[in-house]
């Protein structure tokens, strides 16, 4: 019997307030403490800390040892490509603002519904996610600068920029595989083990290949932004948002997910004392408003049909 999922209330606005300040935090601590620990190695370590404890999770819960046969081509897949994803966050912070990398990474709805849409019959891409795919990469363009004199723009903020880019076309890639695959109908706690794992095997093994293990400083700083991401948000951060999937409606769960790059955009500012261009600020908010539509166009649609 299929459950019964509610819609928007007061206790789903406050758990997601709480999880997006979380998810829109973790660029900014990655930039804080990347004078103490590599950007690089600080990804491989979360990874480690969370696989571990999703490890020992599905150890206690033990409903997923049917499922290994079934999954493990696209489990590595999909890590491969989580891999991807933050060794491109991890490269391109060094080179962009967190506030960018806040936005960039978030066009990944776009490149999972184009995917979806390629791959899948009942993912037909409607008149209004075609809408937010070009409202989406007209803002793209505008927060590139468009227009303006290129020879007068830092090249390594284009660079950070196009590199927050392809993590977003990594995580869209990734929800792709597992939306696509028999992930889709595995433990959760699985398809997250995946991911982990073999993102913390990959991401480890390109740190001890190009250098990048140390030196290490273990200030406040660094120990907290290496607890934040593998704890807080690759463990309970997750763990919180599948448990929110069974009980509320998704489409809700993701109008609120877009105060996220919200929170990055604040935090980078108010933290790192980040500038903030026009053109990317009206680039942002064509970007976000273009991921709304494809995320949300059923519920947009029926809000439109009840006025």
């Amino acid at each position: 019997m299929t459950a019964v999922r509610k819609g928007a209330d007061l206790a789903l606005f406050q758990i997601m307030l709480v999880l997006c300040a979380i998810w829109g935090m973790q660029q900014v601590a990655i930039k804080l403490a990347a004078g103490d620990i590599a950007p690089m190695l600080q990804m491989a370590l979360r990874s480690g800390i969370a696989a571990l404890l999703v490890g020992g999770l599905m150890l206690w819960q033990r409903d997923w040892q049917g499922w290994l046969a079934l999954t493990w081509r696209g489990g590595v897949l999909a890590g491969t490509l989580f891999a991807l994803e933050f060794f491109f966050i991890a490269w391109g912070l060094l080179y962009t603002s967190a506030s960018h990398m806040a936005v960039f990474l978030y066009t990944a709805p776009i490149f999972s519904a184009l995917g979806l849409h390629l791959l899948l019959p009942s993912e037909r891409l409607r008149v209004l996610q075609w809408l937010g795919i070009l409202l989406c990469f007209a803002g793209i363009a505008v927060a590139f600068g468009a227009g303006a004199d290129w020879s007068s723009m830092d090249r390594r903020v284009l660079l950070g920029d196009g590199l927050g880019l392809l993590a977003g076309m990594a995580w869209g890639a990734t929800t792709v595989v597992v939306r696509a695959s028999r992930l889709s109908e595995a433990p959760p706690t699985l398809t997250l083990f995946y991911q982990l794992g073999v993102a913390f095997v990959l991401l480890l093994g390109y740190c001890a290949i190009s250098g990048q293990l140390g030196p290490i400083r273990w200030t406040p700083i660094s120990i907290g932004s290496v607890l934040l991401q593998g704890v807080l948000v690759s463990f309970v951060s997750y763990l919180a948002w599948f448990w929110l999937l069974r009980r509320y409606l998704a489409s809700n769960m993701a109008v609120f997910s877009f105060m996220t790059p919200l929170f990055g955009v604040t935090f980078g500012v108010l933290i790192l004392d980040e500038p903030l261009s026009l053109s990317f600020v009206v680039g942002a908010v064509l970007v976000l408003l273009g991921i709304m539509l494809v995320s949300n166009h059923a519920w947009l649609r029926r809000q439109l049909r009840g006025r």
